[in-house]
């Protein structure tokens, strides 16, 4: 049976985080799935087309990397997908501690296991959230975004 992961979240944009987060965890899985989260409830700065682009750019030579959007519950795209894992990138405590209680409800639900890999120390700082206070205050973001990717 393939070892196949769900990398969730909403990749808006994607980050150097995001993407130290998935290589490190290539060698572990046969298939990681990134699963663009689609919250009817939040407004996300990219549209879901420009964030699949900016993946699909970012991992473009890598074969074991999928990228597919979906709306529900994780564990159930996981299910969808044969998935047996979900993964997580942890920046802080913080993280930890808001991850820790939904890993055991996707372990008592359907019995995926969450799979955390810490941040590298140099990336820690970078999030998703940061880079779009940026881009809305005209500032430069290249530095925090995959090589390569161009974002205005």
């Amino acid at each position: 049976m393939k070892k196949i992961a769900v990398f969730p979240g909403s990749f808006d944009p994607i980050t150097k985080g995001h993407q130290d987060i998935l290589k490190r965890a290539l060698p572990l899985f046969d298939e990681i799935i990134i699963g663009i989260g689609i919250n009817s409830t939040k407004v996300s700065h990219f549209s879901l087309g420009q964030r699949l682009k900016f993946i699909q750019h970012t991992f473009s030579n890598e074969i074991n990397i999928k990228v597919k959007s979906f709306q529900g519950l994780t564990v159930d795209f996981c299910k969808e997908h044969n998935a047996q894992y979900i993964l997580r990138g942890i920046r802080s405590s913080v993280d930890y501690e808001f991850e820790k209680p939904i890993a055991q409800m996707n372990k008592a639900m359907e019995g995926i296991e969450t799979i955390f890999i810490l941040t590298s120390p140099e990336l820690s700082a970078i999030s998703s959230t940061i880079i779009r206070d940026i881009l809305k205050n005209n500032g430069n973001v290249a530095q925090f975004l995959p090589e390569g990717l161009e974002i205005k």
